[in-house]
């Protein structure tokens, strides 16, 4: 009788433990899962020493600052819409001294693929129109196809004989997709379309391809210092301009030469700083930039082309040197 009693004594503590055992564990919950926030904001701003859009300089070949602001609407970790208001300091040849974007769009990342769609407003406010009597037509009021010129117009010239508007400002819309290979390289494609490019009448679409090349982490040890090489190889077309910058032989408008243009350069970045230092260049000659930019420096040099008759040449698509230092930053990433 004393064994039983022992016994029984022994596997009641034995099922004692495991029921005990198996209530502690049932008892720990997980922690709940952290809540997502759908907004956020990206802002930033940076100074360059030439500010270069498609290979052609915008600010004269002079410094530039600017700055942009951007609230975002996560709808999933995976899908984002966004709007945004940026400022860029310009030289143009219709005295705009400010370059205002405003833009708005959605991006999406479907595994290694992120997508980019929207559309992009350049807005040049503080122009002046830039025509001239002695470059009117029919007594000195209209422009080459008859169409009148107005009071403004006519008053003001640019001393090499370029024209240019009061407004050039106009809007894109643009498709982009970038391919993540891995943790150090991806590569993308870009088109932009607009039905009046700087305003013109002209039609223009631009394509690109870009890649960017990550180093190694490792490669700075804990400095917090990151570098990379990017490039971008793109082609600009064009159409035929309205009557405004017409000449005899094409009164009607001039047909833009299309161009080609690239980039390469290295980055190095820290913390939410970049410091960007780039090569850019087309293949524009310098008749047919003139045409293009109506570039209020450019001088003669025989620069003769069809659409460029009065021999003026301009640099302003040549080959130019970038260095660019900027901030970026997101509030739920750097203002938590």
């Amino acid at each position: 009788m004393k064994k039983l009693v022992l016994l029984a004594t022994a596997l009641a503590m034995v099922s004692g433990s495991a029921v005990a055992a198996d209530m502690r564990v049932k008892a720990v919950k997980a922690p709940p899962p952290p809540a997502f926030d759908p907004w956020d904001i990206a802002f930033g701003a940076g100074i360059t020493n030439d500010y270069i859009f498609r290979g052609i300089t915008q600010s004269n070949h002079k410094p530039s600052v600017n700055a942009y602001f951007e609230p975002r609407l996560n709808l999933t970790k995976d899908f984002q819409l966004y709007v945004g208001l940026g400022a860029a300091s310009i030289s143009f040849p219709n005295r705009a001294a400010a370059e205002v974007d405003v833009y708005g769009g959605a991006r999406l990342t479907v595994g290694q693929f992120a997508f980019d769609v929207g559309a992009w407003g350049y807005i040049y406010p503080g122009g002046t129109c830039q025509y001239g009597a002695a470059n009117a037509f029919n007594g000195g009021t209209t422009d080459a196809a008859g169409v009148p010129l107005s009071g403004e117009c006519l008053q003001n010239a640019l001393v090499n004989a370029n024209v240019l508007k009061k407004d050039v400002s106009f809007f894109e819309v643009y498709g982009k997709v970038n391919y993540t290979f891995n943790d150090n390289f991806s590569m993308g494609g870009n088109v932009y379309y607009t039905p009046s490019f700087l305003n013109s009448g002209a039609e223009g679409t631009y394509a690109s391809i870009t890649g960017k090349a990550i180093a190694p982490s490792t490669w700075f040890g804990a400095s917090g210092i990151g570098m990379y090489v990017s490039g971008e190889f793109g082609r600009q077309w064009l159409g035929t301009s309205d009557s405004f910058y017409g000449v005899a032989a094409f009164p009607n408008g001039i047909n833009y030469a299309d161009y080609n243009t690239w980039n390469i350069g290295i980055g190095f970045t820290y913390k939410v700083f970049t410091l960007d230092i780039r090569y850019s260049d087309t293949d524009l000659s310098q008749g047919n930039c003139n045409a293009f930019t109506s570039d209020f420096t450019a001088t003669f040099n025989g620069s003769f082309t069809p659409i460029n008759p009065t021999g003026v040449g301009s640099k302003w698509c040549g080959a130019a040197g970038i260095v660019k230092l900027s901030a970026d930053l997101t509030a739920m990433t750097n203002l938590k």
